[in-house]
């Protein structure tokens, strides 16, 4: 990590003073060290840690980058959600019912499989669009990134979702889902914001840096994923909206952490070493292309 850019012109005046004071020889030894760790990167004391603890025993869930007092605060972040006679509500209904009519197509299929947040699994959600393969042996630090990450985006939209406690569409219309094994779990969890939609969204930003050259396809799979818990039925549209909007805070705090950058820039060589090997997606990505244009 530099701190600051060498400057031969400080240099050089620096070697001027040693002329006229024989004293300051050993201050510009001093700095001329320090400028050289500084251009070469040796003083960065950044270590990626090679394990990280659960957040719970047994969960698979790891602990994310940020503590928990620097989470953005997504009580804070947002509005309330639609009220129920509001124009907003009736857009979130309108929306809703749309996606009935993909009940049982490929975009159905596909919503379900986005439901997936376990790795190694999940790690395929944005293979194809990155056209490389992401695995633990592959891909390490980008695997890191990502499970990481989900922690912290997905904690961000607690303070909102603990509070509104806000009524899932399946359950206020009383209709089945994409993942109805789910149901009776997601009925007690608040709507409001998505953290699919946050999680989602987290990640397309953070892999659209690694791949610059791919942002728009990136980022399109990265709405799609959000999308995909409107067409389940378990989110309404202004949740999944608004998850993006947390998405966005934690990605901008998770810049401010070290670990992150370090990690941000392994995962960067790994994936681009990948790709140069030509080590392609295992996953079927003309269906799920065709899926997500259904």
């Amino acid at each position: 990590m530099k701190l600051s850019i060498c400057s031969t012109r400080e240099l050089n005046s620096t070697v001027k003073m040693t002329k006229r004071r024989p004293l300051c020889l050993i201050a510009f030894i001093l700095a001329g060290v320090l400028m050289i760790a500084c251009c070469t990167g040796t003083n960065s004391s950044t270590i990626i840690p090679a394990e990280v603890a659960e957040l719970r025993p047994g969960s698979g869930i790891l602990v994310g980058y940020l503590p928990r007092e620097a989470v953005p605060n997504s009580l804070k972040l947002l509005p309330a959600h639609p009220a129920g006679d509001s124009a907003a509500f009736i857009a979130d209904q309108e929306a809703f019912r749309a996606t009935r009519s993909l009940v049982d197509t490929p975009r159905w299929t596909q919503a379900f499989k986005d439901t997936i947040l376990k790795f190694p699994q999940a790690a395929e959600h944005f293979s194809c669009v990155l056209d490389a393969q992401i695995t633990e042996e592959l891909t390490p630090n980008l695997i890191m990134l990502m499970r990481r990450s989900l922690t912290d985006a997905g904690l961000a939209t607690y303070m909102a979702k603990n509070h509104y406690k806000r009524t899932r569409p399946f359950v206020l219309n009383k209709m089945t889902t994409c993942s109805p094994e789910e149901e009776a779990q997601l009925a007690k969890d608040g709507s409001y914001p998505s953290g699919h939609s946050a999680i989602g969204w987290a990640w397309a930003l953070i892999l659209t840096e690694l791949a610059p050259e791919r942002a728009d396809a990136i980022l399109a799979r990265g709405y799609a994923f959000g999308q995909s818990r409107v067409v389940c039925g378990v989110h309404w549209q202004s949740d999944v909206t608004e998850g993006r909007v947390v998405a966005s805070g934690v990605v901008a705090k998770l810049h401010t952490d070290p670990v992150f950058r370090a990690q941000l820039e392994a995962a960067k060589k790994e994936l681009a070493d990948v790709r140069a090997k030509g080590i392609k997606p295992t996953n079927n990505c003309q269906a799920e292309a065709a899926a997500l244009a259904f």
